[in-house]
């Protein structure tokens, strides 16, 4: 094995080691500390939860750190790909052309808010000069009928839009089975044996048509690479609260996702999203098996991207992440308690990994990948026992009464002071914390362009300090979250999976009670009770305390857009996706502000599935998407009921189900259609509640 090969080992180790010694290093002086007295048992187990977050807050700091020194030096994208050399970015001349499919699964999003992102996405592709075959693929797995047939309505006008230039292809699964894998199985099943790659795109996935380009080209020019994730950029979003991570990730995501390059390097993860993925392999060797067991831990596997990654590179395949490429974005959430309820489903997810880290023939770092996933949550709820323990610990310290005289001395005892010590650590830790902030800001210096893009030195300065400041307040909160979210998965209760909020909507003082009544309750008890038992240590506590004690109000003030924009005004939390946006986002703005302008056929008004029974188009564009099912004699009992009901009592007699059952049904549609146009007399109209009433 020659040096070039044994590289990405060597890096790995090196990060080990850096880790281990600086998590040493800080244990060997808390011990000092802790044992002036001897070790007490809340001592030992604050050791140990302190020795545990310390390797994993310096894991993220020395990642940052040969971020940013890649960025220093000007390397950055430039990996070593499976010891042959720098991993190539474009395939052999006479290498046949490649068949791609875009493939973006929905479940009960907006409609309008995906079609504008795909016609931006598909609109730059066309403007690129693409080799090969782009298709794509409309995944739904709704279930709101009105969203269906919406959906239908909006492929219908993308197909129109894209005729003769890039095909576009619409499938509507019945029943929402396994989730989003399930979705992209029936796809692979389906039509993966047509096509080399899938590019997997979320509901509010933005990408560029050179970085699917370019993409397809790594692709092509490495045949050992299973899977390459893009980082996606999160934009678009105006609230404060949005617009704070949006800077955040612009500024400190570049160094990050750098160091996760250069230390995993084919080794690297996969996000479920953003990413180009080699159909042969995944179909091959990423099925994805029910977990025994009920949920939250049994069952369908939620947070299948890690687990995919892992069963590639079990398989020999390598992954990775190509932190050099741009054009890759994605839409943050609009506020703290959105976030949060990403982060609940995300939370159950990650935890069903206890179940698959030890699976066999998994490579170690795909291991490792499961286990930081698992730790980003648990993590939580070791901060918080270290609080809790730091405080019974300081409230024990208070009740002991030191002695100056001991039998058998004949000089005072005097008690030995480690404020220096405390001081130091306290400081190191902050700094690990904090620098890899620091850095990004700095790297910003390295490229001037870069640095008028997030609103010059003075400007970028202020957002970091602001952002800190925000950091600050909310992590506490999102401490109590997701220790929340962990006991009650825990105890047993699942998580119900929906579709995520994606425009600004504010938080309102009601929502922002209900969410974080509980969060400032903890923080003002452990503040009365640490300020009357435990004085000295309630100075130190304050910090961690403020954040949940304002939570109500911070979240509600987070969540404003008008705060936001007004603070984009005074160029605070620039990013260069708003200073010059690029093409294809400025594309999708256009198309969201003329959507919204614009009644797309009536799906605004919420009567879609009327329109299905009585406007020819709808019904005839349904009628052609639909799968033709069998059904049972006792089925079309029910569903000819159904009809009846619907003729004497109208459309608001049916619920979603009801109505979906209908919608999945040709033969009801064509009846419904005909019985629609049998009580019309005057052409084609919107159906009312007494339509087929008067008929009957």
């Amino acid at each position: 094995m020659n040096l070039t090969s044994r590289l990405p080992r060597i890096r790995r180790a090196i990060l080990f080691s850096l880790v281990t010694a600086s998590t040493t290093g800080a244990v060997l002086v808390l011990g000092t500390i802790l044992a002036a007295e001897g070790f007490s048992i809340l001592e030992l187990g604050i050791l140990a939860l302190f020795g545990l977050l310390f390797a994993w807050i310096t894991t993220a700091f020395w990642t940052s750190c040969a971020g940013f020194v890649l960025h220093l030096i000007g390397r950055h994208g430039h990996r070593l790909c499976s010891g042959d050399g720098p991993m190539k970015a474009a395939a052999q001349a006479d290498q046949p052309a490649s068949r791609t499919a875009l493939v973006m699964p929905v479940y009960n999003e907006d409609p309008e808010r995906v079609l504008a992102g795909l016609q931006a996405t598909l609109q730059s592709l066309l403007q690129c000069s693409a080799e090969g075959r782009f298709d794509l693929f409309i995944l739904s797995d709704s279930t709101d009928p009105e969203v269906w047939l919406a959906e239908e309505l909006a492929w219908s006008r993308l197909n129109r839009e894209f005729a003769g230039k890039l095909p576009v292809y619409y499938r509507h699964r019945p029943k929402n089975l396994a989730r989003k894998s399930g979705n992209i199985a029936d796809f692979c099943e389906s039509w993966g044996y047509l096509y080399d790659y899938m590019i997997v795109l979320d509901a509010d996935s933005i990408m560029s048509g050179q970085c699917l380009v370019q993409l397809v080209r790594r692709m092509d020019a490495n045949p050992q690479v299973g899977l390459i994730q893009v980082p996606p950029v999160p934009v678009l979003r105006e609230s404060l609260f949005a617009r704070s991570q949006q800077f955040a990730a612009s500024v400190f995501g570049p160094i990050f996702a750098t160091g996760l390059s250069f230390w995993f390097e084919g080794g690297s993860n996969y996000w479920g999203h953003n990413a180009i993925i080699r159909l042969a392999p995944f179909m091959a060797h990423c099925g994805l098996p029910n977990l025994p067991g009920r949920e939250p831990f049994g069952g369908e596997i939620l947070s299948h991207d890690f687990v995919e990654a892992a069963l590639l590179r079990r398989a020999g395949w390598e992954v990775w992440l190509a932190d050099d490429l741009s054009g890759s974005f994605e839409e943050p959430p609009p506020t703290l308690i959105d976030h949060a309820k990403r982060d609940r489903r995300w939370c159950q997810g990650n935890l069903q990994h206890l179940r698959i880290v030890f699976a066999e023939g998994l490579k170690p770092l795909s291991r490792l990948h499961l286990g930081m996933g698992i730790m980003s949550y648990l993590s939580s709820v070791f901060w918080f026992l270290l609080l809790l323990l730091s405080g019974l610990e300081a409230w024990r310290q208070g009740q002991i009464e030191h002695s100056y005289f001991i039998d058998g001395n004949l000089f005072p005892n005097w008690p030995v002071s480690y404020a220096f010590e405390a001081t130091t650590l306290l400081a190191i830790t902050l700094s690990i914390l904090y620098l890899p902030k620091l850095l990004g800001y700095l790297a910003l210096f390295l490229d001037r362009r870069r640095l008028l893009a997030h609103g010059g030195a003075l400007k970028a300065g202020l957002s970091l300090l602001l952002e800190s400041l925000t950091s600050i307040l909310l992590a506490p909160i999102l401490m109590l979250f997701q220790m929340s979210f962990v006991v009650s998965i825990l105890a047993g209760r699942s998580v119900r999976w929906a579709a995520q909020q994606r425009d600004d909507g504010e938080t309102s003082w009601a929502e922002a009670t209900a969410a974080h009544f509980g969060h400032c309750a903890v923080a003002l008890v452990a503040g009365w009770l640490s300020f009357t038992y435990v004085p000295e240590f309630f100075f130190w506590l304050t910090p961690v305390l403020l954040g949940p004690a304002l939570s109500i109000p911070l979240s509600r003030f987070t969540s404003r857009v008008d705060v936001g924009q007004r603070l984009l005004r005074w160029g605070i939390f620039l990013t260069p996706c708003e200073t010059d946006p690029p093409r294809v986002l400025q594309d999708l703005t256009r198309r969201l502000a003329k959507s919204a302008a614009e009644d797309h056929g009536g799906t605004a008004k919420g009567a879609l599935f009327e329109r299905a029974i009585a406007d020819p188009f709808v019904n005839a564009l349904h009628l052609t998407l639909l799968k033709g099912e069998r059904r049972s004699r006792s089925e079309r009992l029910r569903l000819d009921a159904l009809i009846a009901r619907l003729q004497e009592q109208g459309p608001a007699s049916l619920s979603k189900e009801e109505k979906r059952d209908l919608l999945s049904d040709s033969k009801s549609m064509t009846s419904l259609h005909a019985l629609a146009w049998r009580a019309i007399e005057e052409g084609p109209a919107v159906l009312g509640p007494g339509t087929f009433t008067q008929t009957a």
